[in-house]
């Protein structure tokens, strides 16, 4: 399918001119001030090996004009071991130089990639919903490179040559000013090359970095575990390649086209030197024969001339390679200038001992739309023609959507005035159709997003006043699909709490009944879990997600379906677990089976983004209303056996 498939792709940058200000000089200096001493220490280097390549011809000369004509094998000797010197000495100098460079390179890899991650680890949730990795990593490695050629190469080299041109100038004006001025005759012309071809290859290299972020999307959605596992589902494979294969192509088309038209611009300075260089030896092997200019100073020249012509060459290259190198910082400093909406206030309220109370005060919530604090150059290359109504809400797409339910969610609002209290240590459950926005209320809670409308309060106290880190600490939160990662058990439940010891550990997962299945592993806690947790069972991963928000020892917890995906049993000994669990902190609990929700002090139902029933499970059959119809439809076929025997277990 075209990328440019109007749900296929979001806008792209366009390709505007580089432009070259104070504000981008500076931020880039920002980058390289803390290498100081390493650009000092390069360009020192540097100095000294012009001077050194300065000597060569001037040897030669001597050794045309003075050495050979006299035969004094005693300057011969001398002047044999300078030619052997000069370059040993250059070469160790050279050597130094690239040592000092290479520091300077890598450590503004390391500032950018380190200050890129840190910044996105400050973004909101919608920015990871609507951004695909590939993009990130793509900023994270590809750009992050290329941006370091601006310090470490161009900066580096434009001094240089700087240099380069005015030492040597300055001797070829001692040896003939006519030469001189007659080899910068050609000098415009490299300066119009460059300006011509610079262009071209600022174009290429942005289109180079779209297709790469393309090429990296596909791959991160593909050979991840998740993606992998889709694509052999459907027998897709063929299909994701030939995918894949348009990609790659764009980048091997491209790859050709800056390699071509690089060395189209190599090749015309060339040409251009040509031209200079038979100038020079034009007039100045005339003035040899005239005998106004020796044999050994035409030499010296025609050196010293091939030197200066690849020192205005890399010059005039230098803002080629700026403007190419522009183009990273831009995509770079384009992440750094996202300012994430979910922001601690400047002085945050302290949290002291957090009781547990949880209020909504006429709340409404919209996801976020449009494209305003998300990067520019996002592209995805698998979202489907037709999203889903979940995808509708968290990307702001507004599209005519199949109804598939008698009940549909779609909707402008994902919340529309809640209000409600829970109180300490009260356990509450929320029930509705799927879309009806249980989750989001709890996303809410934790400050993923900010409310559109209203105030949400834990404590009394808005959660805009706290601290992100108070808030963390005071809410664990188990999701429906919770996330591994590929390490051993032992490190993905010491995330929650760095320091805990082995026994809190082992305690934390025999309250979640996860302790004898673990123990029972050939390595036992050392069990790698695979990929996002993929050698685990849906079960297991819950119960390993439930011990490590236990480990945390939150005063509230939000627990999201985290038993949709145990057996009978299984579920009844985590009951019996939780039920201690539940006793001491405030829980909420979005619950899809009735052994979840009947122990619930106060059950919230949910419909269309509002809360349209509250009350005891009792009270709301009762009413007969959207509960005592998700009741009959959903929950009454589990049986009541299981629930009468957790209410014997909870007395």
């Amino acid at each position: 399918m075209s990328s440019r498939h109007p749900w296929r792709g979001f806008i792209r940058a366009s390709d505007e001119k580089p432009t070259i200000n104070k504000e981008i000089l500076k931020r880039v200096w920002q980058y390289a001030k803390p290498y100081l001493g390493g650009i000092l220490g390069s360009l020192g280097a540097i100095l000294i090996t012009t001077l050194l390549h300065l000597l060569n011809p001037l040897i030669m000369r001597q050794l045309v004009d003075v050495v050979l004509p006299n035969k004094d094998t005693h300057l011969l000797v001398l002047y044999a071991i300078a030619l052997f010197v000069v370059p040993l000495l250059s070469g160790a100098f050279q050597l130094v130089e690239r040592y000092f460079s290479a520091r300077v390179g890598e450590g503004v890899i390391y500032d950018l990639r380190v200050a890129l991650y840190d910044h996105f680890q400050s973004m909101p949730l919608h920015f990871f919903v609507n951004t695909p990795l590939g993009e990130m990593i793509s900023r994270l490695n590809n750009d992050v490179v290329e941006a370091q050629n601006a310090v470490n190469r161009t900066l580096v080299s434009l001094v240089t040559n700087v240099i380069q041109v005015a030492s040597l100038l300055v001797v070829m004006f001692t040896l003939n000013w006519q030469l001189t001025l007659l080899s910068a005759v050609i000098v415009p012309l490299f300066v119009l090359a460059a300006q011509k071809l610079g262009k071209v290859l600022r174009r290429i290299s942005r289109q180079q970095m779209e297709v790469n972020a393309r090429m990296n999307a596909n791959l991160g959605e593909t050979l991840n575990i998740g993606g992998a596992l889709l694509v052999k589902l459907f027998g897709r494979q063929q299909d994701e390649t030939k995918r894949f294969s348009a990609h790659a192509r764009e980048v091997h088309d491209l790859g050709i086209r800056r390699a071509t038209t690089a060395r189209s611009f190599m090749v015309l300075l060339s040409v251009l030197m040509a031209i200079g260089t038979a100038l020079v030896w034009g007039l100045g092997g005339s003035m040899v024969i005239a005998g106004t200019f020796t044999l050994g100073t035409i030499i010296a020249f025609a050196s010293y001339l091939a030197q200066l012509y690849g020192a205005f060459q890399a010059l005039v290259n230098a803002p080629v390679e700026f403007a190419t190198s522009l183009v990273s910082f831009e995509r770079v400093f384009e992440v750094l200038d996202l300012q994430p909406d979910i922001q601690d206030p400047p002085e945050p309220l302290r949290l002291g001992t957090v009781h547990g109370q949880i209020s909504f005060e006429e709340v409404w919530f919209k996801y976020p739309e449009g494209r305003e604090g998300l990067l520019q150059e996002v592209y995805r290359p698998n979202v489907p023609e037709l999203v889903t109504e979940g995808l509708a809400f968290e990307s702001g797409i507004t599209m005519p959507l199949p109804v598939e339910e008698p009940r549909n969610q779609a909707r402008e609002y994902a919340l529309e005035d809640i209000n409600l209290v829970i109180e300490p240590k009260q356990l509450v459950a929320l029930v509705g159709p799927s879309g009806a926005g249980k989750t989001t209320l709890t996303y809410l809670m934790l400050r993923l997003y900010d409310p559109t409308r209203g105030v949400i309060r834990l404590d009394g106290h808005d959660l805009r006043s706290l601290s992100r880190a108070d808030l963390t600490n005071a809410i664990g939160m188990v999701t429906q699909e919770p996330y591994l990662f590929h390490d051993t058990i032992l490190a993905n439940l010491l995330y929650a709490k760095p320091d805990a010891t082995r026994e809190e550990v082992e305690r934390v997962a025999r309250t979640a009944n996860i302790h004898q299945f673990i123990s029972a592993l050939p390595d036992g806690y050392l069990t790698v879990v695979g990929e996002r947790g993929y050698r685990m069972s849906g079960g297991e991963k819950q119960r390993l997600a439930l011990a490590r928000v236990l480990l945390k020892n939150p005063p509230i917890m939000v627990l999201d379906e985290a038993t949709s995906s145990l057996d009978s049993e299984s579920e009844a000994l985590i009951q019996e677990a939780m039920a201690r669990v539940f006793t001491e902190r405030t829980s909420i609990v979005i619950a899809h089976r009735l052994s979840t929700i009947l122990s619930a002090d106060v059950i919230f139902v949910m419909d269309r983004g509002r809360i349209v029933e509250r009350g005891s499970h009792a009270a709301l059959l009762q009413l007969n209303g959207l509960y005592a119809e998700l009741y009959e439809t959903q929950f009454r076929k589990q049986g009541k056996m299981g629930g009468e025997k957790l209410i014997n277990l909870l007395k």
